[in-house]
């Protein structure tokens, strides 16, 4: 019953020359590593489509949908493939939005905002912010998905409701339709065109308009079943709540998944964000004490209510900031997170005293109490985001998880919650747990699902027939409350409608796309196991990412993402590569393509980490394979560099000297050419010879300089070395600064770790250690060292042993209150580093900046700078791509840029014209004795 999900076609010749006829061949993704990597998205669907297109504007799509209709061919748009209905994936062509479709624009005040479909949402809230608004949707998985994602499936969320997401927000929308036609409901001309070009269209929606009015008991269904979260189906609401078919359109395309048009711009009206905060969790007896209380709540002007059962508690009960009686609480006891906000503090005062004054009509195990420490806040919401992944980090080795998610009438919850356990109970889903947005009467269930076994398909079927029975049957509720009706209920679609209804969605399907080339299969599907299809194998590759449920939250964090493949992409295409191992199968192109777009443009950052709902780190595994792929020859060589690390740097140095010398010949585009783009632009001098500095009175302190500050000299001829600022400044704040004996021979082995050397990279660390602990003589004095990732590195490696600091930590604890300083006017770029954000020193790295820098410029855009500590001189496109939006959030004014590790500034410096230091070289230009000094170019 599963088709193939796996097995590799070729693309057709014909399609793919007329694709690329218009469009360049990069952007024409045929090889099978990509086409399968962009074959999944968030759901537990997979399909490998013919051909991935990356489209940067209108043209493109308009290209695409002509080719499409040339060939018969059928397409699906993609945004950021956070789906969990299966609404991404297309065995046809599928089409990508690229950076061009990123476009933002504020009108009227920030009280509307016309975005492009390629924004990412919570970009979107971020510009917003200062100015008091924000977009109505709020999905879990903003900081992911795209607004074309949030528009085309009519996302909301925990705080959104049904009065604040696309479909009551949109003010406007430019749309594609499948025969190429564009019509912008903003501007007058084009709707004028457009009324002239498909005055057919129209009137067929005007006319089902009427129908829909005129027939007093369907538009009664329709009105009702939009009381609460419904996107199952089409929005039939906007053929009773219209009469202009232009409106009647627009509204339509909002939670059509991509199967009536392509949406190129969307206009919200956007709505206030109440900086003032107060969360509550609190616990009752069982259910129906919360749902009751619930009901209370409705009324009031509260801005969220979760609902957890007793087993979401459960997954989540031993995180920090939680009540311990927690633990104690009884089978059938659940809670209510509860958020007030306020546009002021009198406000919020008067929101927290009603919904206090509500609850203590109902026995709750403790009394209710509001808090608006921020700190305690982020904690309960962040256990409330947190069950998802903490189900899904449970779960058994080749299983996947799902999340379902359906409403019911809010006078229903509590029986309607009851019977949902018992239902999952019946069919042995033990490990379920519920939660939901209780407001809107809005539950999600979450468990895990092996779909190797055919039984185990079928025991998932026949939950599915049941839970359909459930909800529609029983309490006339929503199958698909926001999370799209895709591939997973599109079989359900005319159970939840009826015929009638369901009739008329066909109608409006063929009315946009007679041709049925927009994402078949989704929302209407005339199979009945068409959800039980294509199901996305995960079979067991490594220990190190089994936990991964492809949601791709790690991808805006991936400086690849794009470019080759992110850290999701790794996952499922090593997946796949150990199945086919697995099963006698020959890896193919798969392996071949995968050693440079899995391993040799993966930066390593590991701050797909920090993204990920389980805490998986991609480049945990892309360093264990470099590692398998190492010839014994390669680690013979790996284990003299470390051994015999000072002739290593001293080639390092003379090989820069040899570069400049010949940049100084035939020009440093030349010889970045020939050098394939490892000689960069602005490369830096060799660095001399590290000196003590003569000893002097004060609190010795142990400076390791990095290997990197060793190497590499500053960007121009007569600047002062990195080790050189530093020790003058430890020097100027009253501090010894020391080195350990024989520093030019230590590092720490984060290079060859990069390289999956670990033994190699170990023993280096080990002979770094024991030097350190003789300077410090065994802790008694602080380390210090100049670049961020060896100081991670250094802080795992020696934890409970050594303390080492980074730079700007110790510049920030024990320089900053001797040094009297003098601020630069700035602009000052500064770039936070991702072992700084891993590490979570980044505030006090800004304060730093802060001290030094009236105005500081932090480009939102960037995270890794994609230079990999030596990876930027192998793969310089990294590099390249990682910055490719950096210069349009630098000011004119903007002459030079901060960091704390050198490599990344050699990398920007490259990318961005712009000469980039380190932290300390500003620190000590602002404290110098003499007063103000003017920053150099």
């Amino acid at each position: 019953m599963n088709r193939s999900n796996t097995a590799s076609t070729t693309p057709n010749p014909a399609l793919i020359a007329a694709l690329r006829a218009r469009l360049p061949d990069a952007r024409v993704i045929t090889d099978e590593l990509r086409r399968l990597s962009w074959g999944s998205d968030a759901s537990f669907y997979r399909m490998l489509p013919q051909v991935v297109v990356v489209a940067e504007d209108e043209a493109d799509v308009a290209h695409v949908l002509q080719v499409a209709r040339r060939h018969q061919m059928h397409l699906t748009f993609r945004a950021a493939g956070t789906s969990l209905s299966g609404q991404a994936v297309s065995d046809g062509i599928l089409v990508l939005l690229g950076d061009g479709f990123a476009t933002y624009a504020q009108d009227d005040g920030a009280l509307s905002v016309r975005l492009g479909p390629g924004m990412i949402g919570a970009e979107v809230n971020r510009r917003l912010a200062p100015l008091g608004r924000k977009i109505g949707p709020d999905p879990a998985s903003i900081a992911t998905c795209k607004i074309g994602g949030i528009a085309a499936n009519n996302a909301s969320g925990m705080c959104c409701g049904t009065s604040q997401n696309s479909y009551r927000t949109l003010r406007a929308m430019r749309v594609m339709l499948a025969d190429g036609a564009l019509l912008d409901s903003a501007d007058p001309l084009s709707v004028a065109a457009f009324q002239a070009s498909h005055g057919a269209l129209l009137s067929t929606l005007a006319q089902l308009g009427r129908e829909t009015r005129a027939n007093l008991a369907l538009a009664a269904l329709i009105r009702r079943k939009y009381k609460i979260k419904n996107t199952t189906g089409y929005s039939l609401n906007a053929l009773v709540d219209f009469d202009d078919p232009i409106d009647i359109l627009c509204h339509l395309m909002i939670g059509s998944e991509g199967t009536l048009g392509f949406i190129s711009s969307i206009t919200y009206d956007t709505v206030p964000e109440h900086r003032h905060k107060a969360s509550a969790l609190v616990f009752f007896a069982d259910i129906g004490g919360a749902c009751a209380a619930v009901l209370a709540l409705k009324p009031l002007a509260v801005s969220a209510v979760e609902l957890l059962d007793r087993a979401a508690l459960r997954s989540v009960e031993n995180k920090a900031g939680l009540p311990p009686m927690l633990r104690q609480l009884d089978t059938g006891a659940a809670a209510l997170l509860i958020e007030v906000r306020g546009g002021d503090e009198a406000a919020l005062e008067r929101g927290v005293a009603a919904a206090l004054a509500a609850l203590q009509a109902f026995d709750t195990i403790e009394p209710a109490r509001f808090s608006g420490d921020p700190a305690q806040c982020d904690i309960y919401w962040n256990v409330r985001k947190g069950i998802f992944p903490s189900v899904g980090a449970m779960r058994a080795t080749g299983t996947t998880v799902i999340i379902e998610d359906v409403a019911f009438p809010l006078d229903s919850l509590a029986a309607a919650t009851l019977d949902l356990q018992a239902l999952l109970r019946q069919y042995a889903y033990h490990e379920a747990v519920i939660f939901g947005h209780a407001l809107e009467g809005n539950l999600h269930f979450v468990f895990t699902q092996d779909f190797g076994q055919a039984q185990e398909v079928q025991r998932y079927r026949r939950l599915m027939e049941a839970l359909c029975d459930l909800v529609v049957n029983k309490y006339h509720g929503s199958l698909k409350a926001e999370h799209g009706t895709g591939r997973n209920m599109a079989p359900f679609v005319e159970l939840e409608w009826g015929r009638e209804a369901t009739a008329l969605m066909y109608r409006i399907k063929q009315s946009f796309d007679p041709a049925g080339l927009l994402n078949p299969g989704v929302i209407l599907n005339d199979n009945p196991t068409a959800h039980l299809e294509h199901l996305k194998p995960l079979p067991s590759a490594s220990a190190l990412v089994d936990k991964c449920i492809e949601c791709g939250f790690c991808e805006p964090k991936c400086p690849s993402h794009q470019l080759t493949l992110s850290p999701r992409q790794r996952i499922i295409a090593w997946r796949e590569m150990s199945r086919r191992e697995l099963a006698g199968e020959a890896p193919g192109k798969l392996a071949e393509d995968y050693v440079y777009m899995g391993l040799g443009t993966c930066a390593g950052c590991s701050l797909c980490a920090s993204a990920c709902p389980v805490g998986i780190d991609t480049g945990a595994l892309v360093r264990d394979l470099r590692g398998r792929r190492h010839s014994g020859a390669a680690r013979r060589i790996g284990r003299w560099s470390g051994d015999h690390f000072g002739a290593v740097a001293l080639l390092a140095r003379l090989g820069l000297r040899l570069g400049h010398g010949a940049a100084g010949i035939v020009g440093e585009r030349t010889l970045a050419t020939v050098s394939g783009g490892a000689w960069r632009r602005s490369m830096p001098r060799a660095a001399a010879k590290v000196t003590q500095h003569a000893p002097g009175p004060g609190e010795p302190v142990v400076y390791f300089p990095s290997c990197a500050s060793r190497i590499f000299g500053p960007d121009q001829a007569g600047e002062t070395p990195l080790p050189e600022v530093i020790q003058t400044l430890l020097q100027r704040a009253g501090y010894a600064p020391r080195l350990p004996r024989g520093v030019e021979q230590l590092c720490c082995g984060q290079m060859l770790a990069s390289k999956g050397m670990t033994e190699q990279a170990d023993a280096s660390a080990m002979r770094l250690e024991a030097a350190l602990a003789e300077a410090s003589e065994n802790g008694r004095y602080r380390i210090v060292t100049d670049a961020s990732a060896c100081t991670l590195r250094l802080q795992q490696k020696m934890a409970g042993r050594l303390s080492v600091s980074d730079f700007h930590e110790f510049a920030h604890d024990a320089l900053l209150p001797k040094l009297s300083l003098v601020k630069q006017a700035g602009p000052i770029a500064l770039h936070i580093n991702c072992s700084v954000q891993k590490s979570g020193s980044d505030k006090k790295l800004r304060a730093v900046m802060s001290a030094c820098a009236e105005q500081i410029v932090q480009p939102a855009s960037v995270g890794c700078c994609g230079f990999g500590g030596d990876l930027g001189f192998a793969a310089p496109e990294l590099n390249r791509h990682a910055l490719r939006k950096i210069e349009a959030e630098l000011p004119a004014g903007c002459g030079c840029g901060v960091s704390t590790n050198r490599t990344c500034e050699i990398g920007l410096s490259s990318e961005t014209g712009r000469p980039y230091r380190s932290i300390a070289w500003l620190l000590e230009l602002c404290s110098r004795p003499a007063g103000h000094v003017s920053l150099p170019a």
